[in-house]
């Protein structure tokens, strides 16, 4: 059956502007970093997909290397766009990104032209796509020169083959400079997109959202909900089904000590007082105080879609629970 969008689906989501650019992203966008990719069941990625946009979500965002294996993310979403999304292509926000290793040799990496290039034509052929709306720098790369990389992203725009450009994992002083340069080629940066969490919050330390207030530059959080930590799963230790169980690279078991389970234990009781699962209130404090344009969730089923954009309902926060929060972090 053909797929029909649920037609009161921006009724329930909220979308902020992304810096001072004309562009508005809705305030939860979904992440195919895991759950995507070929060794995941398509029918279930393409089912996720669905429930987002029907729930407001607008916002997609890939990477070159997303998957296992790597360029597989891609090539199914494309394949999600061609089945369900065509008469759909302008009502959507779809991002890339490239920066980590991609091929063998010395050009599937990093930030030289030669790369960056190759890189964003293979993922515009992988999802069938002529453009996309933000194309990253993924990371920066130490060895390149910062105005080859910035460059490249300027010549993407020119192109058409990205409307906006961001960058992703830049500290504040190498973003300043990056910055600088984009302004100067006449392609200013649009977004910037850190890790941020409660438990991960190293972009208030090093001053880059005070930097991307200061420029009028968006943000977007990715790993909010600090790997998975950040929601009922662990509460009661570590599930046999859990990304940290299988020894993940990302999550392991002795991230999740019993200090930290006793913050996430006294979280959860903070956001129960407040009507909310802990992961939409670790969400809503990742928006709080309008610093974070949005939070890019991941999803391994419909449910925990539905449970993130739950978030929308209560992004409010009162002084007294705000300092709760504080004490229980420390």
């Amino acid at each position: 059956m053909d797929y029909l969008p649920n037609s009161s689906r921006y009724s329930g989501m909220k979308y902020n502007r992304c810096g001072k650019s004309g562009l508005k992203l809705p305030a939860i966008s979904l992440g195919l970093w895991h759950n995507f990719g070929g060794v995941t069941l398509f029918e279930n990625s393409r089912e996720m997909v669905r429930k987002a946009f029907d729930l407001g979500i607008t916002h997609f965002d890939l990477a070159n290397n997303y998957g296992p294996p790597p360029g597989s993310a891609e090539e199914n979403f494309g394949k999600i766009l061609h089945q369900d999304f065509q008469k759909h292509r302008d009502e959507l926000v779809i991002s890339s990104k490239a920066g980590y290793t991609m091929w063998d040799g010395p050009y599937g990496d990093w930030g030289s032209k030669k790369y960056l290039v190759a890189s964003l034509d293979q993922s515009l052929k992988r999802m069938g796509l002529e453009y996309v709306d933000i194309f990253y720098h993924h990371r920066p790369d130490p060895e390149t020169p910062l105005e080859e990389t910035m460059e490249a992203l300027d010549l993407f725009v020119r192109q058409g083959k990205a409307l906006y450009i961001g960058l992703s994992n830049y500290k504040s002083e190498q973003a300043k400079e990056a910055f600088k340069i984009l302004k100067r080629l006449g392609t200013p940066c649009l977004i910037h997109q850190p890790s941020y969490s409660m438990f991960n919050r190293w972009v208030e330390d090093d001053g880059l959202l005070d930097l991307l207030a200061e420029e009028g530059i968006g943000s977007i959080a990715f790993s909010p909900l600090a790997k998975g930590m950040l929601t009922d799963r662990y509460l009661n230790g570590i599930p046999a089904d859990s990304r940290a169980a299988s020894s993940s690279a990302f999550l392991k078991p002795e991230d999740i000590t019993e200090v930290k389970l006793g913050k996430i234990r006294r979280l959860n009781e903070l956001a129960k007082s407040r009507g909310q699962s802990l992961a939409q209130m670790a969400l809503a404090w990742v928006l709080r105080g309008g610093r974070v344009t949005s939070v890019l969730i991941g999803a391994s089923k419909v449910r925990q879609i539905e449970d993130c954009v739950g978030t929308i309902n209560q992004l409010e926060f009162s002084h007294e629970e705000l300092n709760q929060i504080e004490q229980i972090l420390k």
